[in-house]
């Protein structure tokens, strides 16, 4: 018999000449690297991603629920809820005695369990199923089983957190789809309705890709060959018979189809693919029609519109869904979503309409029961939504409603996750602010700016807080020394964390806003020894042509 030592050492070298290797805790990701944030901010970030892909795993279609599955996995493990992390990869394991990646990701479950016995089991296991034991091979087409593995693994690479830049989310995405290009040339016998699922998630990752390319300002060039592959993708994924992948193809088609107009000529892949003279209403107009009749689809449709600035489109899909599916507790998404993009119209229209205040209460109420376990984070959004319910109906000042905003805002931040996020900070900032409580406001300001993550480009918490250190200043509650530190203290911690061109949009919003006392503000940094600081007021002041070409970011709820 052989040394287990030497058993060992003859199986890492195996591994080692491997083509691909089973598992998604040994990926390139953020999520598998050393977090950068507090510990406090990437459970958040987790726990949102995961509320996410719950989601995803009501609308996947049966061949790509272990990929969702591996990531839940995966996502509570480093939620240190290893109980739940081995319970979804056993999950797949049961349904699927050939999934690679079950196997590769209980070993390492079971390691961190310290149940060593239980995880040489899993990954002998899987030795066998890659051929790699000496026994005989087990059943079923090798390549297939690597095929699958590879395409699971590139379906995490969407669902990636902790990314610091574009630059880092666009090659996290481009190595997604590289393992997807690397599963279809295993997968030449994968049934043809799964590789269009494939298919479905490649053009999702390249679109994705392609809009960090033009936030970027990236040549052309660079982005033609992945935007003519993706119209490819999407005319295949048309001929799914699955409503899901047909609806949001139409929809996706339509957004590059859009987006066309950003290269100074018409891409060759609109033409090759027949889509020339194709309006991308057409197309909004087909995904609907086909969603017609299931809310899961419309609620999708509904957000994808909502994010692309559709906002009427929006309404009118969750209505649709509204009409089919009424109940609260089964049809939450739809009234998320009117609420959301309502946001921006009750400044003018005083409040939302009767179907956002019956979601409203009903997923407070007892009618709700099973709220909680379709979305943990909804009574977090309810409240969030009900104090900027109650926040815009200050225009004459009403103390009544201001004094409510609060404690709503308040109830939302009660949960583990509303105390995480940035925008409640920022709401109820704003709040004080109004009640003239500056000092109060300013704390808000900066546990928003805190909580922001790096790279975000969401600046207003910064804006505000400089507008109550100034408000502050001017009802001389702070000194000329006192003010010159904090403004010193969180302009160089916001020049860490939000990028330079939107944070200089910042600035200068504040400082025309505000002549009088900057200019105070800068006679007390000189007399305190800070002229590199007054130095940079001034050129920020001055850079129009630099930055207005850089939109504004408006921040919106991360829920």
């Amino acid at each position: 018999m052989a040394e287990p030592e030497a058993t060992a050492e003859d199986l890492d070298a195996l591994i080692d000449d491997l083509d691909y290797l089973p598992g998604h805790f040994h990926l390139e990701m953020q999520l598998n690297f050393e977090p950068r944030s507090p510990a406090s901010l990437r459970a958040r970030d987790l726990k949102l991603q995961r509320d996410g892909l719950q989601q995803e795993l009501e609308l996947a279609a049966a061949p790509q629920r272990p990929a969702v599955r591996h990531l839940l996995g995966a996502f509570a493990l480093y939620l240190d809820e290893l109980d739940e992390a081995r319970e979804r990869f056993l999950e797949v394991a049961r349904e699927d005695p050939g999934n690679l990646n079950a196997w590769a990701n209980l070993a390492h479950v079971y390691g961190r369990l310290g149940q060593e016995e239980e995880e040489e089991a899993c990954a002998g296991r899987l030795a066998g199923l890659m051929g790699l034991a000496a026994e005989r091979e087990a059943p079923g087409d090798p390549q297939l089983r690597a095929a699958r593995c590879l395409a699971e693994q590139g379906y995490a690479h969407g669902f990636d957190v902790g990314c610091a830049s574009p630059e880092e989310r666009a090659q996290v995405l481009a190595a997604g789809i590289a393992l997807y290009d690397k599963a279809l040339g295993y997968g030449q016998q994968i049934p043809v309705e799964e590789k269009r699922g494939w298919y479905f998630t490649m053009a999702t990752l390249f679109i994705r890709l392609d809009g960090i390319f033009l936030e970027l300002g990236s040549e052309e060039q660079k982005r033609l060959p992945a935007f003519n592959r993706t119209l490819a993708l999407l005319r295949q994924v048309l001929k799914s018979s699955d409503p899901h992948h047909q609806a949001l193809a139409w929809c996706y088609l339509g957004m590059l189809l859009e987006r066309k107009d950003t290269f100074s000529t018409t891409p060759m892949g609109v033409h090759d693919c027949g889509y020339s003279g194709t309006d991308p209403l057409d197309c909004f107009g087909k995904a609907i029609e086909i969603a017609k009749d299931q809310p899961p689809i419309l609620n999708r449709l509904a957000k994808i519109f909502h994010f692309l600035g559709k906002q009427d489109m929006a309404i009118g899909t969750c209505n649709m869904a509204l009409d089919i599916l009424r109940d609260p507790e089964l049809n939450w998404q739809a009234y998320c979503t009117r609420a959301k993009v309502s946001q921006p119209a009750k400044l003018s229209e005083g409040g939302w309409g009767m179907y956002e205040w019956n979601f409203l209460k009903a997923c407070m109420g007892a009618e709700c029961p099973g709220r909680k376990a379709q979305a943990p984070t909804l009574p977090t959004q309810v409240y969030y939504y009900m104090g900027v319910d109650a926040v815009q109906e200050l225009l004459a000042v009403d103390e009544a409603a201001l004094n409510q905003a609060l404690v709503f805002l308040a109830k939302a931040g009660e949960s583990e996750l509303g105390a995480t996020l940035p925008e409640l900070q920022l709401l109820r900032g704003k709040c004080l602010r109004i009640k003239g409580e500056e000092a109060n406001a300013a704390a808000c300001f900066k546990r928003a700016v805190e909580l922001d993550d790096a790279g975000s480009s969401h600046t207003d918490g910064f804006g505000c807080l400089l507008e109550a250190l100034l408000a502050q200043w001017s009802q001389a509650q702070l000194s000329d020394t006192e003010l010159g530190r904090e403004v010193d203290a969180w302009l160089r911690r916001a020049q860490g964390k939000y990028p330079a061109a939107r944070l200089r949009q910042e600035l200068q919003r504040v400082w025309r806003g505000h002549t009088s006392e900057v200019l105070g503000l800068a006679r007390a940094l000189v007399a305190q020894g800070r002229p590199a600081l007054v130095r940079l007021l001034f050129e920020t002041m001055e850079q129009d042509g630099d930055i207005a070409s850089v939109p504004r970011g408006r921040r919106s709820f991360s829920l």
